[in-house]
């Protein structure tokens, strides 16, 4: 009897003898999430690691300084809006008296114009620290956290790695069919482990894998998985 050896690669993932393939089951997605701000970081969900999350806060960075400038903000915007209110009207009061001079008539309408400027900035001020202040706080509805990368005390800045989290509700398999076999595998029924399954082709890449430069990366997508990062045996047939 000959024995069938398999050299299973952690560069690649899997590896095919025949119409026979192996393939590390993995998670439907991976993230990494990045800071899209500066700050201290003041909360670090150390606990939730390795569980998955249920609408948690993962990751908390100082706003408190943020939140104050953008209640004064809105303050000075309420005044800006009274202000330009008042401009506006005397604008329409004097443009109704002839013996005033043009130039006084556009000084006045030249008054209302920059307090509408300066309100159409500081609306984009107040706009940004929204932003800010809502990417100080992560959240994370139900993926499993797997890594917390910062903890508390920590200074990030945009682009530094917070955590990193994985979707959970579907498995992903990869594997690599030669070019000429592809079209053979497209109407095959597909067997996991030896079991006949329901499960399709997901993608077919069109483009030959920089590594495996005679192949196609083929994806498969599995639901209700209970065990990821085992071996997995995928056979056409």
């Amino acid at each position: 009897m000959i024995k069938k050896s398999f050299w299973i690669s952690l560069f690649i993932g899997c590896l095919a003898y025949s119409s026979e393939y192996y393939s590390k089951l993995m998670p439907y997605e991976n993230y990494s999430i990045k800071s899209a701000v500066s700050g201290k970081v003041i909360y670090a969900n150390t606990q939730i690691e390795g569980f998955s999350a249920k609408n948690s806060t993962i990751i908390k960075i100082d706003s408190k300084l943020n939140e104050i400038e953008l209640e004064q903000n809105r303050k000075k915007l309420a005044s800006l809006n009274e202000m330009i209110k008042i401009e506006n009207l005397n604008y329409e009061r004097l443009n109704k008296v002839s013996s005033k001079s043009k130039f006084e008539k556009d000084s006045q309408k030249l008054k209302a114009i920059n307090y509408e400027t300066q309100r159409a900035d500081l609306i984009i001020r107040i706009e940004t620290l929204k932003d800010t202040i809502k990417n100080k706080k992560l959240v994370e509805k139900s993926n499993y956290i797997f890594n917390i990368a910062v903890k508390e005390g920590d200074y990030v800045n945009p682009g530094t790695l917070l955590y990193e989290a994985k979707d959970l509700t579907k498995g992903k398999l990869e594997i690599f069919v030669p070019i000429e076999d592809i079209e053979s595998i497209k109407n095959k029924k597909i067997y996991i482990d030896g079991k006949e399954s329901n499960v399709e082709i997901s993608k077919i890449y069109d483009v030959a894998d920089s590594t495996h430069i005679s192949s196609y990366k083929v994806e498969l997508i599995l639901k209700n998985v209970e065990k990821f990062s085992r071996l997995v045996k995928i056979e056409f047939k």
